[in-house]
């Protein structure tokens, strides 16, 4: 594609050197292939525009920029001549999205996109969408903090939501593949950091806002604007759909274009459901006063599950054909994942990694089993917002009979200091009940073989996640070869 019409709509403000054919579109230099075009974006951990001589000397035959000085020191350095061209633009984060969206001849305008953000459900959300629609018989594409798919080919996912050039790539990928839907997770990061810019959603899903995140926005009103600005972009043709229940969720869209549809579980919205029986095996459902039965568990699931349903109608689906695909859905990876076990011990894995994540899933099962002993194990990321450690430990306090706090991803802080954050936050009674021990399998395995039996042992934090990183060391992780492990032992 020509380089011109790469660039159009993307706020070019300059270009110096001749129209040519570019071969890649990439932000990373590392990614870097002769005939490309390379773009400086000024990230958050780092500065594309300090990698432009890289890029030259690796062959791309245009850069795109916003800092001339940095420019001027890498033709310097690079002794480019007229060989290559520069582009000016004013934000180079908006002019990639646009880039990215005009590279790949605008892929996401040919399927039906979905979009949902909020601080808790996105994946289970986004994936349980992907599973109904597919099992309604259409071919779909999947943007997910757990896996990206196209159609049934499985991508690995690096982030919530991926860089904007590999966004469109997948949904270029999706449209050759004949994929009719895409369902997406939108974070708030994502949002500000412009990585959704140019694509064109069809319906927009709010499901809560709590505490997280705020290492990255610092306060929660900036947290809460970041989110806020997904529907505000929203086109008029477009749904919002979004959470009464939650008391941000008409803040939401109070000034998106787009046309506002409501669900909840408490009040009169233009969805509701009600949760009518619940066991460890499922719910009984009544949702739009039509009821159905589903083999997921818990309060937040009713709000996913509401959710789900509504933006399937608003996409096409009839109510009948998604309260039958619903019946017939399972729980996403590492979202209430049950082990069993010896001595009826049940083993629950789920992501939960915020206070609002791990209060639903802890009350949804002291609430199933009011009288099983309740062990929850749970740590916090290192090198993240440090304000939710001390509440996480209010939380396990509140409903478990015996806590174990160990590690999460500890990344370069010490995990001694994390446990200590953790540990301020329990009154004498918590600390009582609570065990420090910093291995995290050594935790699992205590936590595991302490437990009388009959109990229900929640492993939080790590859901889906087969690694585990210490230092800069990503080393592999995975909780279900853990606990069968300890199960033999039994």
């Amino acid at each position: 594609m020509k380089l011109s019409q790469i660039i159009k709509g993307c706020g070019a403000t300059a270009m110096q050197g001749p129209d040519r054919e570019i071969t890649a579109l990439c932000s990373d230099s590392r990614q870097v292939v002769p005939g490309a075009l390379f773009v400086a974006v000024k990230g958050y951990a780092s500065d594309g525009h300090a990698y432009i001589a890289s890029a030259i000397e690796k062959g791309a035959v245009a850069i795109t920029y916003e800092d001339a000085d940095a420019v001027a020191a890498a033709m310097k350095k690079s002794g480019a001549d007229a060989s290559v061209t520069f582009v000016k633009v004013e934000n180079s984060r908006h002019a990639v999205a646009l880039m990215a969206d005009n590279f790949f001849d605008h892929p996401s305008r040919k399927l039906t996109l979905v979009g949902i953000t909020g601080t808790n459900g996105k994946t289970t959300t986004v994936t349980l969408l992907y599973h109904l629609f597919m099992n309604l018989g259409y071919s779909c594409g999947l943007l997910s903090t757990i896996a990206n798919f196209v159609d049934k080919k499985e991508f690995e996912a690096v982030n919530t939501t991926s860089d904007p050039i590999t966004i469109n790539s997948l949904m270029a990928q999706m449209v050759q593949a004949g994929c009719e839907y895409c369902f997406m997770e939108v974070s708030s990061i994502g949002v500000e950091q412009e990585r959704v810019a140019g694509l064109a959603f069809r319906v927009g899903i709010f499901s809560n806002l709590t505490h997280d995140h705020l290492d990255y926005h610092k306060t929660f009103a900036e947290y809460l604007r970041c989110k806020k600005l997904f529907f505000d972009n929203l086109p008029a043709d477009a749904v919002a759909l979004t959470n009464i229940d939650d008391k941000h969720g008409m803040v939401m869209v109070q000034n998106t274009q787009a046309r506002v549809v409501t669900y909840s579980l408490r009040s009169m919205a233009d969805h509701t459901c009600r949760v009518m029986e619940e066991s460890f095996e499922g719910m009984m459902l009544r949702i739009d006063g039509r009821e159905t039965w589903t083999r997921l568990i818990g309060l937040h699931n009713a709000y996913n599950l509401l959710a789900i349903y509504s933006a399937a109608l608003e996409v096409g689906a009839k109510p009948d054909e998604i309260l039958v695909a619903l019946s017939r859905l399972a729980p996403a990876k590492g979202r209430l994942e049950n082990l069993s076990g010896p001595r009826g011990l049940s083993v629950i894995i789920d992501y939960a990694h915020t206070p609002d994540a791990l209060d639903n899933v802890l009350k949804t099962l002291r609430d199933i089993a009011p009288k099983k002993n309740l062990v929850c194990l749970f740590g916090c990321g290192g090198d993240r917002d440090k304000t939710k450690r001390p509440e996480m430990a209010q939380v396990a306090e509140k409903y478990a009979d015996r806590i174990f706090v160990t590690s999460d991803n500890s990344r370069t802080e010490r995990t001694e200091d994390i446990l200590n954050d953790i540990k301020a936050g329990f009154s004498p009674a918590g600390l009582a009940k609570a065990v420090f021990i910093a291995d995290r399998r050594e935790a699992i395995r205590t936590a595991i073989l302490l437990s009388p039996e009959g109990s229900s042992i929640l492993l939080a934090g790590k859901g889906h996640e087969t690694y585990q990183i210490i230092g800069t060391e990503k080393r592999h992780f995975d909780e279900r070869e853990i606990v069968k492990e300890v199960f033999e032992t039994l």
